[in-house]
């Protein structure tokens, strides 16, 4: 049901500043959701719902900070965005997924991060175990999908609204910011994007003389930009043309029109005067006592009841990719402490994420995926203290992610899982190495670490005729992931998470309800491991790699400069590298140096080593890489450059005949299998490994046996 006091609340907060009226008062000298208001309750489908009668609830918890408390201090400027009584408040979107009987949960709570505003998809084994899942909002640049809306709605997008900062004097606050237009041609106008919002800074002024457009002919991954030329001020218009209205177009703050139209071989660059930036720091906070609230609040201040209340024994927090750097972040920054002292969750599972969010600094760009001159990569990405002589000299200090959470003895139990993809173009190894790479950086007893090996981000389809394409691969490939990207010459990875992510998940509950410990940690190492002649992580070029000459791939494939490499930033005097903080106001950022990066070893077909046991891979059916190539066509920009974060596959030839006709130096299906049969029996012998070594369900196991057996493989 709607709620006409929320709507008003919504529609009087002016300029992103709740007004304090509008929030219930209440004394309390620590920061907490002061009101929850439910928009929807719907039943969750039959089919979805584990067997038992489960609900989705949504709705908007108003919350407040008090910027002065040594939790929230750490906001960049939240002393800039206070309301007459010096509190700083906000309105963030929820969504409960309960057993409609309290009496049935767990106790169990799954504290879900939103990525780009997108809920993660319902798990039906965790409402089957009387699991709580709970969704809230923070992410408060409200650009594209995460903009503002009237209410809640389950099957909406999150969205935080929070307020922008303003001089001491009220005036307003401005900085340079840059925003990148890519593989775009025509004369009609352009966005501009990052990943898949929209810059969610706009231009004080609509006059082109603030602002410096640039085109660019080529850029490297290591930064290096080829043929850069100034387009002049009176050949573009902050406005939106097309061909039936051309340029200068209509005014429009959001769009670049050319007068001579756009080229797809070619980027453009804009910086431009900006002005009110949100304090996005306050996600940080807000997502932390909404889960606090859920977690333990009886009801809010109006006397409404927290639908869970006295139910949650244990939390997890759960974030997936730019949500999982969310989870990283937070944690660096001491979150998982609330304003009185408590501890908030009692697990962290940040997913295939390697890095830590760039939020909490002025004109942050959330939505970033580590493309150039983004960032996300500065300061300790790795657990425990560890110096970083490279970006900070001689006299580094040693940092570690878990600092804070150490010192106020906060800190949850972790589980961190990747894939290929994240160490290919998401810049994951410095975690595991440091920046010098000289050794492997230890984890502590409450971290786990398991690497998937040769899969792209998040995982492939599945299955065993996904591999199967005959001689020679099919003509249209994965597309690359980010902003307009383009096309990879090969199709998607098949190689899934999903049986992995099984297993970890129900390790994961018994490790946080029961204390029962998860397997070892496994992930490629410099150093030998039990079993191994040599180490398994290696300098990420093709001859360190061991990685066999393809008659599909350029025989020089991959190249030292292949991989996106950590680049060391100057974003300005005032950002504080080692924890994402500060103003950055050099826009883009000087290049000070580039980080050099590893990589997992190969065998002979290509497949990386390393990893836990993952039945497509101990059983093969083609070489499946976490990387891919850009291919050209409407969208040649990065042509021939790793097609950002998706990974490609190769199938083996069917026969050796075939094999031998491409030149393709890996044994064909027949060889390695004999036949249908051979093939059913080498995936049985897999499913008993990882299923032995704790990385397999036996519903899984089955399930997969069943689908080799029903398969196309050697028919």
């Amino acid at each position: 049901m709607r709620q006409t006091l929320h709507r008003r609340a919504l529609r009087g907060w002016t300029h992103g500043v709740l007004g304090v009226s509008l929030v219930l008062a209440a004394s309390s000298a620590h920061a907490r959701v002061t009101r929850i208001v439910v928009d929807e309750r719907l039943p969750l489908p039959a089919a979805h719902s584990g067997g038992e009668a489960s609900e989705q609830i949504a709705g908007l918890a108003f919350g407040e900070l008090d910027p002065q408390a040594p939790a929230n201090a750490i906001i960049q400027d939240i002393g800039l965005a206070k309301d007459d009584d010096g509190k700083v408040r906000y309105v963030a979107t929820f969504v409960l997924t309960k057993p409609v009987d309290m009496g049935q949960a767990s106790g169990l709570l799954w504290h879900e991060v939103p990525n780009r505003g997108n809920a993660r998809p319902n798990v039906v084994a965790e409402r089957a175990a009387g699991d709580v899942d709970l969704t809230s909002a923070w992410q408060g640049d409200n650009a594209g999908a995460t903009a503002v809306r009237e209410a809640a709605a389950v099957s909406q997008p999150h969205w935080l609204k929070l307020p922008v900062a303003r001089n001491a004097d009220g005036s307003q606050i401005t900085g340079d910011v840059f925003g990148r237009i890519v593989n775009r041609s025509g004369p009609g106008s352009q966005p501009l994007i990052v990943q898949t919002n929209p810059v969610p800074y706009k231009p004080r002024s609509l006059g082109t003389s603030e602002a410096r457009l640039v085109m660019r002919t080529a850029e490297s991954t290591r930064g290096e930009v080829v043929g850069e030329s100034v387009i002049a001020s009176a050949d573009w218009a902050w406005a939106r043309c097309d061909a039936a209205k051309p340029f200068p177009g209509t005014p429009d703050p959001t769009q670049i029109c050319l007068k001579n139209g756009f080229d797809a071989s070619k980027l453009y660059q804009v910086v431009f005067k900006a002005a009110d930036p949100y304090v996005l720091g306050i996600g940080f906070a807000a997502w932390r006592d909404v889960g606090q609230f859920f977690k333990s609040a009886v009801a809010d201040d109006a006397g409404t009841p927290n639908p869970l209340a006295g139910r949650i024994t244990h939390t997890i927090g759960r974030g997936v990719s730019q949500s999982g750097n969310f989870l990283r972040g937070w944690l660096h920054l001491g979150f998982n402490r609330d304003e009185a002292g408590k501890q908030v969750h009692d697990g962290l599972w940040p997913i295939i994420a390697g890095r830590r969010i760039a939020l909490n600094f002025r004109w942050a760009q959330p939505d970033g995926v580590l493309e150039l001159y983004q960032a996300g990569s500065e300061g300790p990405q790795w657990w425990l203290p560890h110096a970083d002589p490279v970006r900070d000299g001689a006299n580094a200090k040693a940092l570690g992610i878990l600092d804070r959470c150490t010192a106020t003895s906060t800190c949850p139990k972790i589980i961190e899982h990747f894939g290929s993809a994240e160490v290919w173009a998401l810049k994951l190894t410095p975690e595991w190495i440091g920046t010098d790479a000289k050794a492997d950086l230890p984890l502590p007893p409450h971290v786990r670490r398991y690497y998937i090996a040769s899969s792209h981000h998040g995982g492939g389809a599945g299955g065993f005729d996904t591999s199967l394409a005959g001689v020679g691969l099919p003509t249209v490939g994965a597309t690359c992931p980010g902003n307009n990207y383009g096309t990879g010459l090969l199709p998607a990875n098949p190689v899934p998470h999903t049986e992995t992510v099984n297993a970890l998940r129900e390790h994961f509950r018994q490790w946080v309800m029961r204390g029962t410990v998860p397997p070892p940690s496994r992930w490629p190492t410099l150093a030998p491991q039990p079993g191994q002649a040599r180490g398994t992580l290696v300098p990420a070029h093709k001859e360190a790699l061991g990685f066999p000459t393809l008659p599909q791939l350029r025989p020089t494939v991959p190249e030292p400069d292949f991989i996106m490499p950590v680049i060391d930033y100057d974003w300005g005097p005032a950002f504080k590298a080692a924890d994402g903080a500060g103003v950055a106001s050099n826009a883009p950022p000087p290049i000070r140096q580039v980080l050099p990066m590893y990589a997992p070893r190969v065998d002979a077909d290509g497949n990386e080593l390393g990893g836990v046991p993952v039945v497509l891979l101990e059983a093969p059916l083609g070489t499946y890489l976490g990387w891919n190539i850009t291919a050209g066509g409407a969208r040649p920009f990065h042509q021939g450059q790793i097609c950002n974060y998706v990974g490609g596959m190769i199938p083996f030839a069917r026969t050796a005949q075939e094999r031998q006709a491409l030149g393709d130096p890996r044994l064909s299906l027949e060889e390695r299998y004999g036949n249908h049969a051979g093939y059913v029996a080498a995936v049985r012998k897999a499913v008993a490994k990882a299923a032995s070594e704790g990385f397999l369900l036996p519903a899984d196991g089955a399930r997969l046996i069943q689908a080799a057996e029903a398969s196309k493989v050697l028919r």
